[in-house]
């Protein structure tokens, strides 16, 4: 049975996926595309891949995480759970962007990720994301309309919960912050800008 294994899992957009990499080797990988529910099911995913992989909850000795950019509600899964086992296993927990894992042994350009309202997300390595305006050709990696066709959204290299995997393997023998939510823009619920009227007698 596989020991030293890294577990990793994303919640991040519509979907609930995880992945088990064992020695640079990706043992087994489960995704299932869902537009809620994944708190629901996650924790069934994290068990069958477990499964499919032959390992245990003590084989782990590392966890990864995806942590955006994506969903708020279904970041929030994810990095809650991962600091939950990591808590409960004694084992490190380590986040990883959706940036990342796209220029994960992927060609040496900004990666993109799609945001809502037909925006985008462009990063670039040692740059925070920025977003741009595709339709209008508005950003600050845009110099003309013809240069917008180089930044199509990065295709992956790796499927998500195996890019986090062997991003986490890389990261864990060095000291890490715990994972974190990684929101690019405010939540889309607005506080009431009027107090809630008095309840009356």
């Amino acid at each position: 049975m596989p020991s030293d294994a890294v577990l990793a899992f994303d919640t991040s957009g519509h979907w609930c996926t995880a992945a088990v990499l064992h020695r640079g080797e990706a043992l087994a990988h489960l995704d299932e595309p869902m537009a809620t529910g994944q708190g629901e099911r996650l924790f069934d995913v994290i068990g069958a891949v477990m499964a499919k992989a032959g390992i245990v909850w003590p084989d782990v000795a590392a966890l990864g995480v995806g942590t955006g950019p994506g969903n708020f509600t279904g970041i929030r899964i994810g990095v809650s759970a991962a600091r939950g086992l990591a808590l409960g296993l004694g084992v490190p927990a380590i986040g990883v962007d959706r940036f990342a894992c796209l220029a994960l042994d992927g060609p040496d350009l900004p990666t993109m990720i799609p945001a809502p309202r037909g925006l985008a997300w462009v990063a670039r390595a040692g740059h925070a994301p920025e977003q741009v305006d595709p339709a209008n050709h508005k950003g600050p990696f845009i110099a003309a309309p013809g240069d917008f066709p180089t930044l199509a959204a990065t295709p992956p290299t790796f499927a998500l919960a195996i890019a986090i995997a062997r991003l986490a393997d890389a990261r864990r023998d060095t000291p890490q912050p715990r994972p974190a939510p990684l929101y690019l823009r405010p939540a889309d619920a607005a506080p009431p800008s009027e107090a809630a009227p008095a309840l009356l007698d």
